[in-house]
C-alpha cells in the first residue's frame, strides 16, 4: 500500500491546483471546502486534499483519516443548515485526478431526484429557498466551525 503523506507537486490544469471562482468556506493547512457553483443543488460542496495526489492510498493513514473527517463534518454542517432528504458523498475524480470529495444535500425536488446527480434529469431546474442567499453561506461556515 502507497503511503506518499501531502507529497505531490501541482498537476498541470489541475483547477484544484489552481483554485478559481469557487468560494473557500473553511481550509487547514491540508485541505479546503469548496462551495460549487451547481444550479439547482444549493450547499454542494467539494472537499479538495491540498496536495496534488490521485487516490485515497495515496494518502499516509492520518491524512486519510483527517480527510474523512472533514468529508463527516461537511456532511453534518449541511444536514444540520439545509435538513436535506439525503446528502451523497462522492469520490471520483475521473476528469480531475485530484483527490477530492463531493457532498451532496439532495432534496426530492432537485433536477436528478432520485437520480445522482450525473444521472439523468428528471425535472427543470427551480431556484430554492437557499440559492443566492448569503445566510446560508454564513450559516454552513458557522456550522463548519463548529464541527
Amino acid at each position: 500500500m502507497s503511503s506518499v503523506g501531502t507529497g505531490g507537486g501541482p498537476g498541470p490544469g489541475c483547477p484544484f491546483c489552481a483554485p478559481g471562482s469557487e468560494r473557500v468556506l473553511w481550509s487547514d493547512v491540508r485541505s479546503r471546502v469548496l462551495l460549487a457553483a451547481e444550479p439547482g443543488y444549493p450547499g454542494f460542496c467539494r472537499v479538495v486534499w491540498g496536495a496534488h495526489v490521485r487516490e485515497m492510498t495515496d494518502l499516509a493513514l492520518e491524512d486519510r483519516a483527517r480527510l474523512m473527517e472533514v468529508v463527516f463534518a461537511v456532511e453534518a454542517a449541511l444536514r444540520e443548515v439545509l435538513s436535506p432528504y439525503k446528502v451523497n458523498l462522492a469520490s471520483l475524480g475521473n476528469r480531475v485526478p485530484h483527490l477530492h470529495w463531493h457532498v451532496i444535500p439532495r432534496f426530492e425536488d432537485d433536477p436528478h431526484f432520485p437520480e445522482a446527480v450525473w444521472g439523468t434529469r428528471v425535472r427543470q431546474n427551480k431556484e430554492s429557498n437557499f440559492e443566492n442567499d448569503g445566510r446560508l453561506l454564513e450559516a454552513i461556515e458557522r456550522q463548519l466551525r463548529k464541527e
